[in-house]
């Protein structure tokens, strides 16, 4: 099955000090190489942040205001987006593979999409596969700081139970001691 993929790659960092996450080494290699290697098979790949330099062959977007969230930036990649398919992926995603990504798209069958569901049984909005003409119709009129929850929540969402660590994101000084280690 064909699909693109997205990445979202822009966001804060405000409990990491505005350091910029997708560029953190975990395991010596940064955050969104991790997720770029998860999306080996996806074509195109789009990151949706500042361009990085050294990510190889993927097409970089903004959102039209930066910083104004995932709906936002999720907005921005789709507009680049050809098939009916899309992988959608944070940028801080350290325990990401691409099993993972092949058990999302495998799982979609006719539903809107497939989420991982983590440990503690939360749905990971960024960490799912999607019918691209769904979600371009879950967006809201403002995409600006709307709740990724409250847009694609009243999807039909198939949820795939994720592998210990799988879901896994760097958002504290302590998750990246943990996947330091």
């Amino acid at each position: 099955m064909t699909y693109a993929g997205i990445v979202l790659a822009g966001g804060a960092a405000r409990r990491l000090s505005g350091v910029d996450k997708p560029a953190l080494p975990v395991g010596g290699k940064p955050l969104l190489a991790r997720a770029l290697a998860a999306l080996a098979e996806a074509d195109p790949v789009i990151v949706v942040g500042p361009e990085r330099p050294g990510f190889g062959d993927v097409l970089w977007t903004r959102e039209s205001s930066p910083g104004t969230g995932p709906v936002a930036a999720l907005a921005a990649g789709l507009v680049l987006v050809r098939s009916e398919i899309v992988v959608v992926l944070a940028g801080d995603l350290a325990g990401v593979r691409s099993s993972t990504v092949d058990r999302l798209v495998g799982s979609l069958g006719a539903a809107s999409g497939a989420v991982l569901v983590d440990d503690a049984g939360e749905r990971q909005w960024l960490l799912g596969a999607w019918r691209v003409e769904a979600l371009r119709g879950a967006l809201p009129e403002t995409v600006e700081n709307a709740s990724l929850r409250r847009t694609l929540g009243g999807l039909e969402i198939v949820e795939v139970p994720g592998e210990p660590g799988e879901s896994d994101d760097i958002d504290t000084p302590e998750d990246l001691d943990r996947w330091s280690r």
